[in-house]
């Protein structure tokens, strides 16, 4: 028993590390690891993906624990890597350290290893174990997996709901309904997800910034799309200024730089770069190509339900607030009672006078 609890301990210390760098490894997954000694209880080393995605989590890991690794049990969130890309395969690496047991949380759905990172490692005598604290490693890496088994970002509707059932004023821009727990909450989910989504009425209507605003995580800020079906973002607002610190996308119809080239030029001047794409879902394939695992939709009504819609949503987060916006409110696109046949309830929490609800696509 006292093995098991510590195993599940360790593990969960290599998710904790994993959590840190998500949004930040590009189109590797972060993943954490942790070298225990023979006595199962020294740490010797712990690892997670670099940002940018090099180098992976078990060389750094080692390189800490050094000669010691001989014997011990590597905690590992994924299975490692068995082929030789831009760096030499992980499981090599444990396998050259004498590493004597494995713990594994998830495998890897990526066809380059999926197996036989596992294999490589029993077939050098290594003891390797699979599945431990699997619901949380998944949770963790929903982005990663959803992106290689169906080819298309992790999408996360973010609403933020008022007493009265709406999302905002008519012609007022930007109305804040949450507190300010709920919005560092929102800040902390920017800086883990890859891109961050709005529609032009939003752009147009907030001018918003769309970054992280969180003491030590400024860096942290995702790429922007603004769905602009006609280019209609103004070089001078504050996304497109800043497009050159923040990389910044605007998704348009096919051939809309042909018939537009006049405002194509105008902001791909300011560093904004140009996404032609016929819907949603080719958009969200264009993106997976690239190695985005997470979308944060943020925009207004019309972009809500437009994922709704398209059946392409796969978590709800639902910031409920107390206030009331009273007359001339814009609706929300969904409400609780919504959700029942597509999503199920995993989690609630409070955020100052602000209830948050997180629902998840039943699958």
């Amino acid at each position: 028993m006292m093995a098991a609890l510590d195993d599940a301990r360790f593990m969960m210390r290599a998710l904790a590390l994993a959590r840190i760098h998500l949004g930040t490894t590009g189109s590797n997954p972060s993943v954490g690891c942790v070298i225990v000694a023979p006595d199962g209880e020294t740490i010797l080393g712990e690892g997670v993906t670099a940002r940018g995605g090099r180098p992976h989590a078990e060389p750094q890991a080692l390189a800490q624990a050094g000669a010691l690794a001989r014997g011990a049990t590597a905690y590992v969130t994924l299975e490692p890597c068995s082929h030789f890309g831009k760096t030499p395969p992980c499981a090599d690496a444990l396998v050259a350290a004498g590493v004597a047991r494995v713990v594994v949380c998830l495998q890897d759905p990526d066809m380059r290893v999926s197996g036989r990172g596992l294999e490589r490692l029993r077939a050098a005598g290594i003891a390797v174990e699979t599945g431990l604290m699997e619901a949380e490693g998944r949770r963790l890496l929903a982005g990663y997996l959803t992106r290689k088994l169906l080819g298309r970002p992790r999408v996360i509707l973010k609403l933020a709901v008022s007493a009265d059932g709406l999302i905002g004023r008519r012609g007022e821009g930007q109305v804040a309904i949450t507190g300010p727990q709920s919005r560092g909450a929102v800040h902390r989910l920017r800086a883990e997800c890859d891109a961050i989504l709005i529609g032009i009425g939003t752009a147009a209507a907030d001018d918003p910034l769309l970054n992280v605003r969180l003491d030590g995580l400024e860096d942290r800020s995702p790429l922007r799309l603004v769905l602009d079906r006609h280019l209609t973002l103004a070089p001078e607002s504050q996304l497109a200024r800043t497009a050159t610190a923040i990389p910044t996308c605007v998704v348009a119809l096919p051939h809309a730089r042909a018939r537009k080239p006049e405002a194509a030029r105008a902001l791909e001047a300011r560093g904004v770069r140009i996404i032609e794409a016929e819907d949603l879902q080719a958009l969200l394939t264009h993106l997976a190509e690239e190695g985005i695992s997470t979308v944060m939709v943020e925009g207004g009504a019309a972009v809500a339900r437009a994922f709704l819609d398209a059946d392409l949503v796969d978590r709800i987060l639902l910031f409920e607030s107390d206030k009331r916006i009273g007359p001339v409110g814009v609706d929300t696109p969904l409400r609780t009672h919504d959700l029942a046949e597509r999503f199920a309830l995993v989690q609630e929490e409070r955020f100052g006078l602000d209830r948050a609800r997180d629902f998840e696509r039943i699958r």
